[in-house]
């Protein structure tokens, strides 16, 4: 009786196949890498950085599974978001765009503006100035925004950058969050396309909770050569507040 060989190119292929498995399950149910490619939410994110969101803290849905597939009706294991979440989500007018904001208004809530500041049920949140965000470009000349750190009710702090105090959307009508939905902005208050344009983000659009920075450059990630200078090394692994 003969014995049956190994193939080296069928445990390669076997190997990939469960690589593979792995990878999605964990995608699917625990963890999922997005980058940051827009300004709207420094200082917190900036552009470049890459972070890992959590599937599991608002339970799940269609769009925690790969491609939306409609096989979740609703959401399941359903664990409500928190004020001061950093949330990426669905679109609501277009389910194949992803953004990323701050949850700062939950079902019920009162949200407006006033002169820059937010308002909660008719509360204005604390903020407190901080030294400005400054941006350097290659010609050495710099931009700086104003800069606040802001904590709600619940005691999580933040900081925000506010450019102007009497923009379009700094003083706004007072929107009442409906239920099974939040409202998300930006940090970056005046360079933002949030729940003040896009309107209330449904809970079951949610995809997962924004946890921690694994790779931050300030350049082309393709061009690695440029790497030792353009890598955020103090922002490596950074936990998202």
């Amino acid at each position: 009786m003969s014995k049956l060989k190994h193939s080296p190119v069928i445990d390669a292929i076997k190997t990939a196949a469960y690589a593979a498995m792995i990878a999605l399950v964990i995608r699917t149910f625990a963890f999922e890498p997005f980058n940051i490619p827009s300004g709207s939410m420094t200082p917190t994110l900036l552009v470049g950085d890459f972070l890992f969101v959590s599937k599991y803290s608002y339970g799940y849905s269609r769009y925690s599974l790969p491609f939306g597939l409609p096989l979740i009706s609703g959401r399941i294991w359903l664990r409500s978001p928190e004020r001061g979440d950093v949330a990426v989500f669905k679109l609501p007018s277009d389910t194949k765009i992803d953004y990323i904001k701050r949850i700062v208004g939950l079902p019920g809530d009162v949200i407006q503006l006033r002169q820059s500041v937010l308002h909660v049920n008719g509360t204005p949140v604390k903020r407190e100035r901080i030294a400005d965000h400054v941006v350097w470009n290659a010609f050495g000349n710099n931009r700086r925004t104003a800069q606040y750190i802001e904590t709600f009710a619940n005691g999580r702090s933040h900081v925000i950058a506010e450019e102007s105090e009497t923009g379009p959307l700094d003083s706004t009508k007072p929107y009442t969050v409906p239920e099974g939905h939040v409202f998300g902005m930006g940090d970056n208050r005046d360079n933002s396309q949030d729940s003040r344009r896009i309107g209330f983000i449904p809970i079951k659009n949610l995809v997962g909770r924004a946890e921690f920075l694994f790779f931050s450059i300030d350049g082309s990630i393709w061009e690695f050569w440029k790497w030792p200078w353009t890598i955020r090394f103090s922002r490596l692994f950074d936990g998202i507040e």
